[in-house]
């Protein structure tokens, strides 16, 4: 049993102790004593098997059983040995011996209630405030049974039968114990958490060491944003490969231009994020790629003819495709024409720079209507990546603004040059030779042998997207033909892949390249919301290949095709697309989609035969173990200078100073999280604990964490460094990273819907400030 099934599991073992007690209760009242003590019999049992559960679930981490060991247990059982030694003899006389009247008696209804109420605490308590056990809540728990059984007292028992003076002082304790518990709840956390290293100098966000006004610091004001881009700057396309004059203007506004003073650091070194921006120039051998953004409201048809009303980045579902060889300047204009909301451009998974990062009211303002502002970073990371607003980010994302970020290996050789724009293929029409860059001005684009799909996953309306396609792809290659599919999980929650048809490889996931990774065929994939996997294989020359997304839609069917130019001879097409269909009807540009449907054999099968639900029984791949070990800079035995425990739950907890039944983080919902605070060169260990019933994508704004360990148990495969990972209710995930990119970031659960209610903190280092007012999470 999974330690989340046990989790579960306690819990329903919870319910049922409390249902016991109180049914005891309720029977003993009716006087039915023969009822009363067959329940109170099963309550006895159920709360010793309780306390075996608990044990086991200790073995997990002391995180799953704080509250457990602290207070519900040791209530629930001083309730019931009062139950057992005030009504239990009196409950045996009155089934033996036939007088019900005793069954009835306050001395016996009232234990039994009062064990029911303790028994109630605890999955109340695991329900409604979950980690951590504190003196607030503790407190507030045993004031609510104290106050239940005196009440309980009160309505059974005949007037004057507790002691006026008793009766007054229990009402007093119990008061008191609700008060002082009340009171400690609105105690502030703590602004910061060092991880158990140095103490650190920290500014809160907001409060600039000159001691000036946040917000006053040089920047201007957020209104005054660039006009009159012209057509240079038209959707999607690129403008000349020189830097315009107009982008060095003054860092930090809302325009988001690069002013040649921001990489200095204030006085004594305290540098704001709007100092922490992208460099002017290339790498030595590469180019400037610019690129032009508008967000925009519109209804976007995909590929059945379905309308689905989207917020978009260039009218498109998902945006232009932003590409660039190793080395390049990538220079994106936003321009917000009306998301009332805002906009801003986070790079999911790129260690861009700080000020680069897209967080609103932390790294910049939010874009709105009639404003723009650029972003500048550095093609440095080469792999699969993508882009999105973090502005509303949980409706904004889900209703389209986001979009692909490529980055090839410039290692791979010379590119062919191929005229096109960012917002769509360029390809002959017949060998799918498209170009693998959008558009740029800064000379050729790149190609890559054989046939390179991008294919991001989406929801809309409930319905499976994968670009903008709601129905299969039909797509054809020589055999032969080397083959990428670059998969991107633009969703909430998890997608489950299986591809058969050929043998294959994991390559890479998130961006970052395994190390000696197998053959597989016949497994499922998980892919996090937010992750990445990069899948590669050799196409088949008498089987039909066959993606399919969780057990249930065919998203691309892959056909061998006789006759088609040799292998090496094709080139990937635009990110988000598919590149050209062979199918009879036409297909638009932007990726296969959903519908039940056909597939294909396994590997090592020949022809095509089945449905997606073909692989629903496969197992799923297990990454920790995928791939052939390598050296680590750092691991398990390394000396860290901080550590952090993060413990994701579901609870009551106040934010922004309303109660809200958040998700949360060690017992707090954001803004009250303490921020964490490193010093730049750090090694840093994050230990991540989901004791709730939802899984949580874990995501860290500009840094790769390396995996440790799960459960325990360490990684066995390849190295896996992971910008995005799962953590499934009862897992904790051990994860590390050097702390090499100083700034302001957000750590937060990448299911959206999550960090909108609670689950996002920071990662600061120390003395770098924000002039940034607002949510700070987006």
């Amino acid at each position: 049993m999974s330690v989340g099934t046990l989790i579960t599991f306690d819990l329903l073992v919870a319910v049922l102790i409390a249902a016991t007690w109180l049914g005891a209760g309720a029977a003993a009242a009716a006087r039915r004593s023969g009822i009363a003590l067959a329940l109170f019999v099963a309550a006895a049992v159920l709360s010793v098997a309780r306390a075996a559960t608990a044990a086991v679930l200790a073995g997990a981490g002391w995180w799953f059983v704080q509250e457990k060991v602290t207070l519900t247990l040791p209530l629930l059982a001083v309730a019931g040995v009062v139950a057992a030694a005030v009504a239990g003899p009196r409950l045996v006389r009155a089934a033996r011996g036939g007088r019900a009247d005793l069954a009835g008696r306050p001395a016996v209804v009232v234990p039994l209630l009062g064990a029911g109420y303790a028994a109630v605490a605890g999955p109340v308590y695991a329900l409604l405030l979950g980690y951590p056990a504190t003196w607030s809540a503790g407190l507030v728990t045993v004031a609510l049974v104290g106050a239940a059984v005196l009440l309980t007292w009160r309505i059974v028992s005949a007037p004057g039968s507790l002691p006026v003076s008793a009766a007054r002082a229990a009402v007093a304790a119990a008061l008191a114990a609700g008060l002082a518990g009340t009171g400690l709840a609105f105690v502030p956390a703590p602004e910061t958490d060092a991880g158990g290293g140095v103490p650190t100098r920290h500014l809160a966000a907001g409060h600039p060491a000159d001691g000036r006004t946040a917000g006053t610091t040089g920047a201007p004001a957020a209104d005054e944003h660039a006009t009159g881009t012209g057509a240079a700057h038209a959707a999607g396309t690129d403008t000349t490969g020189e830097h315009a004059p107009e982008a060095h203007g003054s860092g930090g506004s809302a325009t988001g231009e690069h002013a040649p003073e921001a990489h200095e650091a204030g006085a004594g070194g305290v540098r704001p994020v709007t100092a922490l921006r992208g460099p002017s120039e290339p790498a030595p051998g590469g180019t400037t790629r610019r690129f032009a953004l508008t967000a925009r409201t519109t209804t976007v048809t995909l590929s059945s003819g379905r309308r689905v009303a989207a917020w978009t980045f260039d009218g498109k579902v998902p945006g232009p495709p932003i590409t660039a060889v190793e080395g390049d300047l990538v220079e994106v204009r936003l321009r917000n024409a009306d998301v009332t909301s805002g906009v801003t451009i986070h790079w999911h998974g790129y260690d861009v720079p700080a000020g680069e990062d897209g967080v609103p009211g932390l790294t910049q303002d939010a874009v709105r209507p009639g404003q723009e502002f650029t972003y500048r970073f550095l093609a440095d990371q080469v792999g699969t990546y993508w882009y999105h607003t973090h502005e509303v980010s949980d409706i904004g994302v889900r209703k389209g603004l986001y979009g692909m970020l490529v980055v090839t290996s410039r290692a791979g050789g010379p590119a062919d040059h191929v005229s096109g724009s960012a917002s769509g293929p360029a390809s002959d029409g017949e060998t799918g030779r498209t170009q693998d860059g959008g558009a740029g001005t800064g000379g050729p684009a790149v190609s890559t042998p054989g046939l390179d799909l991008t294919l991001p996953v989406h929801t809309f309306g409930g319905v499976t997207v994968i670009g903008d396609h709601d129905r299969t792809i039909e797509r054809s290659a020589a055999p032969g033909t080397p083959v990428r599919l670059r998969l991107v999980n633009t969703d909430n929650t998890p997608h489950r892949f299986t591809l058969a048809g050929a043998p294959y490889r994991l390559v890479a996931v998130d961006g970052q390249d395994l190390n000696g990774p197998g053959e597989l065929g016949r497994v499922g994939l998980r892919l996090p919301a937010g992750g990445r996997y990069d899948l590669a294989f050799t196409m088949p020359a008498a089987r039909t290949v066959l993606l399919a997304v969780d057990d249930r839609t065919d998203g691309l069917r892959l056909s061998p095709r006789e006759g088609a130019p040799a292998p090496g001879a094709t080139s990937a097409p635009a990110l988000g697309t598919t590149g050209p269909s062979t199918s009879r009807a036409p297909v638009p540009e932007s990726g296969p989609g959903t519908a039940p449907g056909a597939g294909s054999g396994t590997a090592g099968s020949a022809g095509v035969s089945g449905s997606a639900g073909d692989g629903a029984g496969w197992p799923e791949l297990d990454i920790t173990r995928y791939g052939t070990p390598a050296g680590t800079p750092f691991g398990l035995g390394s000396r860290f200078d901080r550590r952090f425990t993060l413990v994701l739950d579901r609870g009551l907890a106040f934010s922004d100073g309303r109660p809200l039944y958040a998700h949360t983080v060690n017992g707090r919902a954001f803004p009250s999280i303490p921020t964490q605070v490193v010093r730049d060169g750090e090694l840093v260990r994050f230990t991540v604990v989901n004791r709730s019933r939802d899984t949580h994508p874990w995501h860290l704004h500009g840094h790769r964490v390396l995996v440790l360990s799960r459960d325990g148990r360490p990684t066995s495969g390849s190295p896996l460094w992971l910008d995005t990972f799962d953590v499934r209710p009862g897992e904790v995930w051990e994860v590390a990273f050097r702390a090499a990119n100083p700034g302001l970031w957000m750590n937060h659960c990448h299911n959206l819907a999550h960090a909108d209610q609670g689950m996002v903190l920071h990662l600061n280092y120390e003395d770098v400030t924000t002039p940034f007012h607002g949510a700070h999470g987006g």
